[in-house]
């Protein structure tokens, strides 16, 4: 028998704040449609992700997967660096 494959979900973000070791917190920005003004909102949700070789800077844009648990608040993995931000 083969092993299931788990689907994962992905999230592509902007990285906001990488200050701790191995650890990147990363913003995602979702549109939302407000159920009586029909209104599009735009929502952002801060999430930490595992950034194995601290390689992630303030500005780049990642792609992550969700992964178990590693630490209290920390549920997602880097996977690649998509563009990297501008050096300020």
């Amino acid at each position: 028998m083969a092993e299931a494959e788990v689907k994962r979900r992905e999230w592509v973000g902007r990285v906001i704040s990488n200050k701790m070791n191995k650890t990147v917190v990363v913003a995602v920005e979702r549109s939302v449609v407000h159920p009586i003004y029909r209104k599009v909102l735009r929502r952002m949700t801060k999430l930490k992700a595992h950034d194995e070789q601290n390689s992630c800077n303030v500005g780049d844009r990642v792609r992550m997967i969700e992964t178990r648990p590693i630490s209290k608040d920390k549920h997602f993995r880097v996977v690649e660096v998509l563009e990297k931000g501008r050096a300020d």
